[in-house]
């Protein structure tokens, strides 16, 4: 716990093609602490809108950004543009070397791993992206939220929430989450028993994999790339579920 006393900068990636609950889940809870300045960083102040559509606005550019004490990096369809943007990974290598803490969400897994940051680490992403782990050096974790030392990875996109309240309890202690976690009313009770690959109806993980299908090639083809370029050797990949 870092008392609360300490001001903390939190900074958040933000990117075309995120999805936004990567992001705003995260921010919900994050920008509830105490002394805390949180800002969304992009590569541009130019607005970006989320994989649906959402219109989102940059606080300010990446070489703007200060030391951050906690980096959030989230997912979405247009982390896959990124893979390979040097100077986006630059960021995200000397952010992380001095943040106390990095919360990744989703398939902001795999920018991390495009940046050398996996190498040896557990690490959890969403179900259509786990089985690309190996291959950036990682230990995959089928669990909705990982950590590893300064890292806690969560799994696809709502496990931002968990991840994020984990990390509240971290950055300022369990009361600290457990009161956002009253104040935003975050106790889930979905509808249906749906939500990973091994309970869904496999009529309906089917089509979210053909759904996926194009982005999930795209994504495996970069990796193996991205493998090769860190110079990590793996078996072949197989997706989960």
């Amino acid at each position: 716990m870092i008392p609360p006393s300490t001001p903390l900068a939190i900074g958040s990636l933000l990117f075309d093609g995120i999805d936004q609950i990567d992001l705003t889940g995260p921010f919900e809870v994050l920008a509830r602490l105490p002394n805390v300045t949180h800002r969304l960083y992009a590569p541009t102040t130019a607005p970006v809108r989320d994989v649906n559509g959402l219109r989102l606005l940059p606080d300010a550019t990446l070489t703007e950004a200060p030391p951050l004490d906690v980096l959030h990096i989230p997912g979405g369809a247009g982390q896959e543009a990124l893979m390979d943007d040097a100077l986006l990974l630059d960021w995200l290598r000397r952010q992380a070397a001095g943040a106390q803490r990095i919360l990744s969400v989703c398939t902001g897994a795999l920018l991390c791993g495009a940046a050398g940051l996996l190498r040896g680490r557990r690490a959890t992403t969403h179900w259509a992206a786990f089985h690309l782990l190996p291959l950036f050096g990682a230990i995959p974790v089928n669990a909705r939220v990982v950590a590893d030392g300064p890292f806690l990875f969560a799994a696809g996109v709502t496990a931002g929430i968990d991840g994020t309240l984990r990390l509240a309890a971290d950055l300022r202690g369990t009361a600290a989450a457990q009161a956002i976690q009253l104040q935003i009313a975050y106790a889930p009770e979905p509808p249906f028993n749906c939500g990973t690959p091994a309970t869904a109806p496999p009529a309906i993980v089917a089509a979210a994999r053909h759904r996926f299908a194009a982005i999930t090639a795209a994504r495996q083809h970069t990796a193996e790339r991205v493998a090769a370029r860190l110079g990590i050797r793996t078996e072949s990949t197989t997706a989960i579920g």
